[in-house]
């Protein structure tokens, strides 16, 4: 039991997210971060007023983190193949300046 909740533990918190994942992430942590920046800067503009510039920016990246960071599902719709252990290349050896290695 216990070894079962350790695995959904490590589950949880590796993160696993495919490609695509890390594509969609990189996608909206640029627009949410490019935002808030704008946003931020034309409303401490506007005010006259830096905190505001600062708390605006500051909360534009607290949100892209709670977006972007945790491995929510949808990051993980397209897993790739990949081939099962002990085929392919596996022993096969390759040769490098004369020398074979396995």
């Amino acid at each position: 039991m216990a070894d079962d909740l350790l695995q959904q533990a490590q589950e949880l918190f590796e993160g696993q997210i495919d490609f695509e994942g890390q594509k969609k992430t990189e996608l909206v942590s640029t627009i949410i971060l490019a935002v808030s920046g704008l946003l931020a800067f034309i409303l401490g503009f506007v005010q006259q007023n830096i905190y505001v510039t600062l708390w605006v920016g500051l909360s534009g990246a607290a949100i892209a983190f709670l977006v972007v960071v945790p491995p929510y599902p949808f990051y993980n719709m397209s897993p790739e193949k990949w081939l099962p252990k002990g085929s392919g290349m596996a022993g096969s050896g390759i040769e490098i300046d004369g020398r074979r290695i396995n």
